[in-house]
């Protein structure tokens, strides 16, 4: 009778151990791509300096007026709930840090007509880019390979990266920036 318990429970164990080393690998990973994160390379840097965006006001946003300051870039779209339920954190930490030189800039990866919509119920104080799918290329670049939303990007003075976040911003993630 106990050989039938324990042959009963061997395939339940093993597969809680496959549950167990399949999260223990996706931990891993997870922190090697933060590790990773701390550098881009050069060429990738540059693309990102070269890049411009036109605004919802009809002016172009240009990334290379942002340099050598602390940066949050952050690419969200209105029809994603997770960037949308982040921008109130966001634009908190923009009107409690710009006197501190922070920068913020929201590329909004969207239709423009939508945008210009939803800042008029949503406004914002830091800049927003209308980046379409220029902006899912660049996203793609900087790491975010899947291409999902919210994607954030936080550069310091220097240029090197702080941090990549993948999903929706907590107020912890906010805190750490400083």
């Amino acid at each position: 009778m106990t050989d039938d318990n324990t042959a009963s429970q061997s395939p339940s164990r093993r597969s809680l151990l496959a549950v167990g080393v399949a999260a223990l690998a996706a931990g891993a990973a997870w922190n090697w791509w933060r590790l990773q994160a701390s550098s881009l390379n050069p060429g990738v840097l540059q693309s990102l300096w070269d890049a411009s965006f036109e605004q919802p006001d009809g002016s172009m946003l240009k990334l290379a007026d942002y340099r050598g300051k602390p940066l949050v870039l952050n690419f969200w779209a209105t029809w994603c709930t997770p960037c949308v339920e982040e921008m109130p954190l966001l634009n908190a930490f923009f009107q409690q840090n710009k006197a501190k030189s922070w920068q913020m800039i929201g590329l909004a990866i969207d239709q423009p007509s939508a945008v210009k919509r939803f800042l008029v119920q949503h406004p914002v104080e830091y800049a927003i880019g209308l980046a379409g799918l220029d902006g899912t290329e660049l996203m793609k670049t900087l790491g975010n390979e899947a291409g999902g939303l919210p994607f954030t990007l936080v550069l310091n003075a220097q240029s090197g990266v702080q941090m990549r976040k993948l999903g929706k911003l907590t107020s912890s993630d906010v805190q750490s920036w400083i």
